[in-house]
């Protein structure tokens, strides 16, 4: 008989700093100021929450969330796995700086079949309502079936089409430098162009889309990273997200797809 135990599934932290007064990529995390009450669990990848690049509409102070997910299976095939999220803010009226980190692990049979992180540190500095600026370092590292890594490091300037309460819309984009340990001898060091457009809609007061989009334009490689979802509240603690995740490359590795779609369903739990 097999037998499934659900350890624990979206359970996440949120805190902010009280605020003394308020105010109102880039490759693998598009997720970019991620202050709102809604908190993704994890999925295979980050799953990001309501954001907006800029500072616009942020509180002074720090804010963050970590979300834990971690599930088992025993029977005719033994499987765990455990997934933990963080996300770091902090806003002074003018600067804002943002830390994201992914962790997840997985094994079958008591074998290691997947070790990865995700990380991103961003600085953004507004120049008014419209225009900001911002510098970015982010990357992956995995450690399953291979040692490699993907690191960008990157600056550039972004722009608010819209920004209302129910209808949000950003873009930006940048140069850089990416450098990627493949563990083959085409190993990567080479400039990088970045352009990453942010879109959220709330259609109800209930349910509200998301779309991100990043892309990493390079010699070597192109690669489109896109999250659409769907958040719907069903209480004011309790919220459901459907998301699809797409990571396209023009010049994938050799034996390689050049699509990977993630379907995701999270339960989050909210800590006010």
């Amino acid at each position: 008989m097999t037998k499934t135990y659900l350890l624990m599934t979206a359970a996440v932290v949120a805190f902010a700093g009280a605020p003394a007064m308020a105010q109102t990529v880039l490759g693998d995390s598009a997720a970019e100021t991620r202050n709102e009450d809604l908190r993704e669990s994890i999925e295979d990848d980050f799953e990001r929450d309501v954001p907006s690049f800029g500072n616009e509409g942020r509180a002074l102070g720090f804010d963050g969330s970590v979300a834990l997910q971690a599930n088992a299976t025993d029977g005719n095939t033994d499987n765990a796995s455990v997934g933990l999220g963080m996300n770091m803010g902090y806003y002074d009226g003018l600067n804002g700086y943002d830390l994201q980190l992914s962790y997840q692990y997985a094994e079958t049979d008591g074998v290691s079949t997947e070790e990865s992180l995700l990380y991103s540190a961003q600085y953004t500095r507004d120049f008014g309502r419209s225009y900001f600026g911002f510098a970015k370092l982010q990357g992956s590292v995995d450690s399953l079936p291979f040692d490699t890594s993907d690191n960008y490091l990157g600056a550039g300037v972004g722009y608010r089409i819209y920004n209302t309460a129910d209808l949000q819309w950003s873009v930006q984009g940048g140069v850089g430098y990416r450098v990627a340990d493949l563990n083959t001898a085409d190993d990567l060091e080479e400039p990088a162009i970045s352009v990453s457009s942010n879109y959220y809609n709330s259609l109800t007061d209930t349910v509200s889309l998301t779309n991100d989009t990043d892309i990493i334009a390079s010699d070597s490689d192109t690669v489109v990273y896109n999250d659409l979802g769907v958040n719907v509240a069903m209480t004011d603690v309790l919220a459901l997200r459907t998301s699809v995740q797409t990571e396209y490359h023009t010049d994938p590795q050799p034996g390689l797809k050049d699509t990977d779609n993630t379907f995701g369903v999270s339960l989050v739990y909210n800590f006010q």
